[in-house]
């Protein structure tokens, strides 16, 4: 392999040396690396999978590798919204820390752009001589702004840059890289090619290409089923049910973002780096659906009753996703685990499981979960912080410690208590009976997070003059 030093090396001097013998290294000495895929559904509720007691939409191949794998009962999201969500993947910080802490549009095109100088996940990973790629939905920076895939480190780029633009599954263009890819065949509303064919395509045109290179590899494969705008090409084996057109769609972008996962581990089995291949599978932020509303009940989104919640909020069923892990030959099979862990774990997990090293003046609110996902106890840990700036209620908290989760739901409103052992659906608030444990969650978020003159401190900042549902 040769080896381009990418405009960002010299953050990573000292693994830099590293990364160049590393070129020279043998095949065998390279396949000890294991490849590393992230796969991010938008917007599907824990209770959207069989394997966590969905009965009328078919997940067969997510049931598969959870069988296969570990499933987690307690994986918990970034945040409740996208950009954030995957900004904290990415960078390895909590809502306290991460540069962005809501869905911000700029101008017409685009998210608000992680800043200049922001380490990535996908740039330990290309110093250290990963091919990278991102495929699916980016909303971390248009190409002209320091948020762009081959700023953060990404080789590969197909599909939307705007998380706006990703609403719709038959766009009149997508990236192919940098190039926008006109789809006249979509133009004035047509539905000639359903977007996630190409992503698909590119996604497997990538593994394949690693594959045959001999190359270690990231992917990132930031799925936009099932989000809206609720479109699908085929309708499949739910044509016929006696559901509303909304329910039928959603059934069958659950059951092609199954299919498509499936197809990806088959193209893995079929190259021979199956066992040398590491897939973590996670909802981003719970699902859209109020659990109230028909579709809610339809699928029992809320699992029974079991979560309170949905996007945007700070409740279990907003910041627990569906989420999985599947590495044959080392990590358990069969296995299923409530202990936690979120997010911004994955930067250092990816980044022990690469040999790779942080910048030193780096710092990570994450913990290497690398014991835990063969087999071992989670890491231990003081906390989870979430927050969330929302137009409607205005910036909301959460934290959660040992089996206490505090709430505060609204701008500079009161905080929630719940004991999450005894009450997971989050309906007996505590706060009045346990004023001590309120008081302390209260020091601990405000030790949490770091000041933003863009993010407001949920405590003192101006109450909302609307909710939003």
């Amino acid at each position: 392999m040769t080896f381009s030093p990418p405009p960002f090396l010299s953050r990573f001097a000292p693994l830099a040396a590293a990364v160049l013998l590393w070129g020279g290294a043998t095949p065998a000495a390279a396949a000890e690396r294991p490849n590393l895929i992230f796969v991010l559904s938008d917007d599907l509720a824990q209770g959207d999978v069989g394997a966590y007691g969905q009965e009328l939409i078919q997940t067969p191949n997510m049931d598969r590798l959870c069988a296969g794998g570990t499933r987690y009962m307690s994986a918990y999201t970034g945040t409740s919204v996208c950009a954030p969500a995957r900004s904290s993947f990415f960078t390895g910080l909590h809502m306290g820390h991460c540069p962005t802490r809501a869905n911000r549009e700029i101008g017409a095109e685009g998210q608000r752009p992680l800043p200049e100088g922001q380490v990535t996940v996908a740039e330990i990973l290309q110093s250290s001589g990963y091919r990278t790629a991102t495929v699916g939905k980016w909303g971390m920076g248009m190409f002209d702004t320091s948020g762009s895939p081959f700023k953060t480190g990404i080789d590969r780029f197909f599909g939307y840059n705007c998380q706006r633009h990703a609403h719709r599954y038959f766009p009149d263009y997508l990236y192919d890289n940098e190039t926008r890819v006109e789809l006249p065949e979509n133009a004035d509303g047509q539905q000639g090619t359903y977007a996630q064919d190409l992503i698909q395509n590119a996604a497997l045109s990538f593994v394949s290409d690693a594959a045959a290179a001999d190359e270690p590899f990231f992917l990132f494969y930031a799925a936009t089923l099932p989000h809206g705008k609720f479109e699908i090409d085929d309708q499949g084996i739910y044509a016929d049910k006696p559901w509303s057109e909304l329910e039928k769609n959603y059934a069958a972008m659950v059951t092609r973002l199954d299919h498509d996962l499936g197809e990806l581990v088959g193209l893995l089995e079929e190259k021979g780096v199956a066992e040398n291949t590491l897939i973590v599978f996670a909802g981003d932020n719970g699902s859209s659906f109020n659990p109230n509303t028909p579709i809610g009940k339809r699928f029992d989104q809320a699992m029974g009753g079991t979560l309170r919640g949905y996007k945007r909020g700070m409740y279990e069923g907003a910041l627990r996703q569906a989420a999985f892990a599947y590495w044959p030959g080392t990590i358990p099979s069969g296995r299923v685990t409530d202990e936690p862990w979120a997010f911004w774990d994955l930067l250092p997990t990816f980044a022990e499981l690469a040999d790779a090293e942080l910048p030193e003046d780096y710092e990570t609110d994450g913990e290497s979960l690398v014991g835990f996902l063969k087999g071992g106890p989670a890491p231990q840990r003081d906390y989870f912080y979430w927050e969330l700036h929302e137009y409607g209620p205005g910036p909301m908290q959460a934290i959660r410690w040992d089996d206490w989760k505090a709430v505060r739901p609204v701008a500079s409103g009161p905080v929630e208590l719940y004991n999450l052992s005894k009450d997971l659906g989050e309906k007996d608030d505590l706060s009045d009976e346990r004023p001590e444990l309120v008081e302390k969650a209260v020091a601990m978020m405000n030790a949490a997070r770091t000041a933003h003159p863009d993010w407001p401190d949920p405590a003192t900042a101006e109450p909302p003059k609307r909710r939003r549902n």
